[in-house]
């Protein structure tokens, strides 16, 4: 038997599906609209959430995060900052895995590590995009740019555990 059942790998294309194709289409008019980071942390944090929930095993995150960065390369060419994401996603993969998948989804302290994780992965990410694909020339600047990017891994990690509650009190379960 294989590593990732048909299951497994259903979950993991349409979180990076998902993942991908609202990144190139709504992200970019909320940043025009607002210029704040978190839109897309947002978007990283369920799409990663849901996916390990599920499969619950290592580098299915990873395999999100490089399946989504493609196909945001292929809708929007010149979004290299998405690599943060994808180096963000590795990052929240060996967190969750560290921390055990079975005790980060199954207890209200591992639902906390799974929000500080997110909250980190995500600074990871603000901190990688803010350093080499922004313009910005003071590192307090970068440092307010990847708190940002933070603040939008808080918030989906926060969606992400209504998600799953949510999906659990309906009785689909991995």
């Amino acid at each position: 038997m294989g590593y990732l059942t048909s299951k497994d790998i259903g979950v993991i294309s349409v979180m990076a599906a998902f993942w991908a194709i609202i990144n190139a289409t709504i992200s970019p008019i909320f940043w025009r609209l607002t210029h704040l980071p978190f839109f897309c942390d947002l978007l990283a944090l369920i799409s990663l959430s849901i996916t390990l929930w599920w499969t619950r095993k290592f580098g299915s995150g990873i395999i999100v995060g490089i399946i989504a960065t493609l196909l945001n390369f292929v809708l929007r060419p010149g979004a290299l900052f998405f690599l943060g994401f994808t180096v963000a996603s590795v990052f929240f993969d060996i967190f969750l895995y560290l921390l055990k998948y079975e005790r980060v989804f199954s207890t209200s302290r591992g639902l906390v590590l799974l929000v500080v994780s997110g909250v980190l992965s995500t600074w990871i990410a603000g901190l990688i995009i803010g350093t080499f694909f922004m313009s910005f020339r003071v590192i307090k600047a970068v440092l307010l740019f990847s708190v940002l990017h933070s603040l939008g891994g808080l918030i989906g990690s926060v969606l992400s555990i209504a998600i799953i509650k949510s999906l659990e009190v309906r009785r689909i379960r991995p």
